[in-house]
């Protein structure tokens, strides 16, 4: 017994040199060009080794076959070990490298390059060089077969072919009422193209042999595969605004067996579910397209669940739900008993919800729901790649007046893309994030005023990857949990005097950073006498009157900077609710974005007080980048519908 003892002693002796300590070196192994979107591209590359955490990948692109200089991009974000839980989800993020191309042109191939770099060394490929093109935004190819419907009310004269209603159109047959209504023996090939004429759809629900043939669930069904070169198209023919009325039907239009479909210049309203595009681990649509169209009085707009749906354009939308046009409630007013069930909370749900990657969600107008625009809280992600939340784009949407959220990125996983867009009134927060998956998930250069519940973000189980950049928050940003492994710079976030600490950097990781942002600390009686605080990385929670107390402690905003309203042209804030009486107690009050002014003042704080940024901040107009959102002297950003008056509420 002794001589083994003896002989296991002599060989662990032996062994001791060559046991690897901590493997610092890097080794890149597979890189993933996810699906591209129209002005965005990403990318994951996965590694061994690091365990430092000190490597980087540089990026760089160019136009594709140019001689160009390479233009310099963010470095890809370095993710790895951070841990989710919420839910029953316990997932921890594998090591790898995520991030974006922002802001290219549509239908356009680029050259990008990648360099993994690590002082401890690169084993393998250290440069790849990607070549990849932006999506085209799909329209109706030429030579497709033209179908023509009319409302029953019509009575001039009908182009040919025409059917009576779209049902007959879709299935290609003229004659098929009552009990035929489900015969289609010519049904729509790719290509093809449904001119839906001036007029109001609407069908009646228990008459069976009703001319829209979409009897008792008031359901139109969609199942046909158009192809990426040759769509199926069904739009407004331009003689007059073409009313989908849905008669109270639940879901309207059910697209979750399509592929390539687009709807444009169609009204749709009194439904639950405009579009039902997809159901959790059922059927979704693929490719779908809906574009310049308006929805009234519904409970969602536009939905899917289904992980294999992909490369949505969601465009140049006005949506208007159910919920309460007047007063800013919160969760709460229903158990207040404030007012009843039926007349609000649930009345409208989301406005847009996706999942699956490549999704473009930009230029809607959206007021009225309980959460504006959300990825599916769909929890652990999907193995397999195609079917995960990944290079999905929510940009320069307008958001106005919502019981909850604007914008939710719940169940994202990487590169999801929440760029330029501005949310007046939401009673609880601003951009939810319950979890992300890892991401980077971008907020970048997105407004939000007056959210007196939550304030700019809400955060659970312990999200990693948060990247802000540029953002103006009049409201506070206290997330409500963890998150590790963020980066904040450029932001201004000015508190409205309630009740809480302007800002909390909850981040448990050492290389979380923020620097370089303004905030104006909470100055009312019920505020507290600590305006900023910190978790550190080895869990001790310590509070701040000063920014320049936080920045002694914790090494964090070293640039940072305190302001006030003055750094605006003319602007004021918003209301605050007292302590003890949220929401759900009073209504809040209810501001316009065609009253507030979010421009800086020249001779302000915020000017100049930046740091720089590729591929964020490039064209910054002074000594250096500003602060906030609107860089001085830059044009007018276009938020919502384009072609909508910018001075006028399009809810009105």
């Amino acid at each position: 017994m002794l001589k083994n003892l003896i002989a296991g002693f002599v060989v662990l002796l032996f062994l001791l040199p060559h046991l690897s300590p901590a493997q610092n070196k890097v080794q890149g192994q597979k890189f993933i060009v996810e699906p591209p979107t129209l002005e965005n591209l990403g990318f994951e590359w996965y590694i061994a080794g690091d365990d430092n955490r000190n490597a980087t990948v540089k990026v760089e692109y160019r136009i594709a076959g140019s001689d160009n200089e390479w233009i310099k991009g963010m470095p890809l974000l370095r993710i790895g070990g951070e841990h989710i839980e919420r839910a029953g989800i316990d997932y921890t993020t594998p090591p790898m490298f995520a991030g974006s191309i922002l802001d290219v042109k549509p239908s356009t191939r680029y050259e990008a390059r990648f360099t993994l770099e690590d002082p401890d060394g690169v084993k393998g490929e250290a440069v790849k060089v990607i070549n990849v093109a932006t999506r085209t935004e799909p329209k109706a190819a030429r030579g497709g077969r033209v179908r023509h419907v009319y409302s029953q009310y019509y009575t001039g004269e009908k182009e040919k072919p025409n059917y009576p209603g779209l049902v007959s159109a879709y299935g290609g047959s003229e004659n098929t009422k009552g009990d035929w209504n489900v015969v289609a023996e010519d049904v729509v090939q790719p290509g093809d193209i449904i001119k839906i004429h001036g007029g109001l759809y609407q069908g009646v629900l228990l008459n069976y042999p009703d001319w829209h043939n979409i009897p008792f669930d008031g359901t139109y069904f969609f199942t046909a595969k158009g192809t990426a070169e040759r769509p199926i198209v069904i739009e407004a023919a331009g003689d007059g605004e073409v009313i989908f009325d849905g008669a109270g039907a639940a879901i309207l239009f059910n697209v979750m067996a399509t592929e390539h479909h687009i709807f444009q210049g169609l009204t749709f309203r009194n439904a639950g579910r405009v579009f039902d595009a997809g159901r959790k681990h059922l059927a979704g649509a693929s490719d779908l397209t809906i574009r310049n169209c308006r929805f009234e009085n519904v409970g969602e707009g536009v939905v899917t669940e289904y992980a294999g749906s992909k490369n949505f354009l969601i465009q140049d939308n006005v949506l208007l739900g159910r919920d309460d046009r007047y007063r800013l409630y919160g969760w709460s007013a229903h158990r207040e008993g404030l007012i009843p069930y039926g007349t609000h909370l649930l009345d409208s749900y989301y406005g847009i919800k996706v999942y699956g990657p490549g999704h473009v969600i930009a230029h809607n107008s959206i007021a009225f729901f309980h959460d504006g625009i959300g990825i599916s809280t769909y929890g652990t992600p999907e193995k397999e790649q195609a079917l995960k939340a990944v290079s999905i784009d929510i940009y320069n949407n307008d958001l106005h007046l919502m019981v909850d959220d604007f914008i939710e990125a719940d169940g994202g996983v990487h590169n999801i893309r929440i760029m330029r867009n501005r949310g007046v009134n939401a009673a609880e927060n601003g951009i939810s994030a319950q979890p992300v998956f890892g991401g980077p998930a971008y907020y970048i250069r997105n407004i939000l005023y007056n959210v007196p519940l939550g304030g700019a973000l809400k955060i659970h189980g312990g999200v990693p990857g948060l990247t802000a950049y540029h953002n103006t928050f009049i409201t506070e940003s206290n997330a409500g949990s963890k998150y590790p492994n963020s980066n904040y710079r450029n932001n201004l976030i000015l508190g409205t005097d309630g009740p809480v600490s302007v800002a909390a950097f909850p981040f448990t990781t050492a290389y979380s950073v923020a620097d370089y942002n303004g905030y104006r600390p909470n100055k009312g009686p019920e505020s507290p006498e600590n305006q900023f605080s910190w978790l550190s990385p080895t869990g001790e929670q310590a509070g701040f009157k000063t920014l320049t107390s936080l920045t002694k402690a914790s090494g964090l905003e070293a640039h940072g900077i305190t302001v006030d309203y003055d750094v605006f042209e003319d602007l004021q804030k918003p209301f605050q609710a007292k302590a003890g009486s949220p929401l759900g107690n009073m209504p809040g009050p209810v501001y316009h974005a065609v009253d507030l002014n979010f421009k800086l003042n020249p001779n302000g704080k915020a000017v100049d007080a930046g740091v720089f940024i590729a591929n964020v901040n490039d064209n910054f107009t002074g000594k250096a980048p500003d602060l906030g959102a609107l860089e001085v002297g830059s044009p007018p950003v276009i938020y919502g519908v384009r072609g909508l008056d910018q001075g006028q509420e399009f809810y009105r």
